[in-house]
């Protein structure tokens, strides 16, 4: 029965081949979503090993946190925006899964990240959400709760207010629009708890900066932050 189902796994592949999203080659039988040498190329960036890694200190004086680091670094025409290019503007949610899913076994190498309470991914406007199906951080979220065991919640954080986007805006300015932006609900279910607030790309840190004091304006005991990758 297993080498049947194996053969008309095989059979499927060849009439419809699943290929790597970060570098297009064909995936082997057992791979998922990344092939075997990319998940080894990728560039890991170590930032959960040490405190004042380039993430943490870009939030320093700006934002109170308990610990801050992305897994990646992301460069244009890498592998990296493959991947992040598959997961946001593709449909492909089961990478933010297997990456949320290697984030998570990242984190659980780091003391600073031992006793969270409760994983919130960065929302995206509604109309936004409609428009592209899905939020991709939900799905990066769900990866890291099913590696931690940790619950994930989609509705303590929201955004309230559409903006344009970031993308070609200056730091100070990509600041300024994300003022009042995010708005946290059923703020007392979350008093007194770590939460750990998770992003798909770090570039200036300035949404991550709103939703974190949104959150700690509700009184969260301690704010922790990850993301896949990091553009520097």
């Amino acid at each position: 029965m297993i080498a049947v189902k194996r053969l008309a796994t095989d059979i499927i592949g060849l009439l419809f081949p699943e290929l790597c999203n970060a570098c297009g080659t064909h995936l082997y039988y057992g791979e998922k979503e990344i092939c075997t040498k990319c998940l080894y190329d990728l560039p890991y960036t170590d930032y959960h090993l040490y405190a004042d890694n380039p993430v943490a200190k870009q939030l320093w004086g700006r934002l109170p946190c308990n610990a801050a680091m992305a897994m990646l670094y992301f460069r244009k025409g890498t592998k990296v925006q493959n991947l992040m290019h598959s997961l946001k503007y593709k449909g492909q949610t089961e990478v933010g899964v297997r990456l949320g899913n290697l984030l998570g076994e990242k984190l659980k190498l780091s003391t600073p990240y031992d006793d969270i309470d409760l994983i919130i991914p960065v929302p995206l406007h509604p109309k936004k959400e409609k428009l592209r199906g899905y939020n991709q951080s939900e799905f990066i979220a769900k990866g890291i709760a099913e590696v931690l065991d940790i619950p994930m919640s989609t509705t303590h954080l929201l955004r309230d207010k559409s903006t344009d986007s970031q993308t070609k805006k200056s730091r100070y300015v990509r600041y300024e629009n994300m003022q009042s932006v995010f708005n946290v609900h059923q703020a007392k279910q979350i008093e007194n708890l770590h939460v750990l607030l998770i992003d798909d790309v770090i570039t200036t840190g300035a949404t991550l900066e709103a939703c974190g004091n949104a959150l700690l304006n509700a009184s969260v005991k301690k704010l922790s932050i990850a993301a896949i990758a990091f553009a520097k």
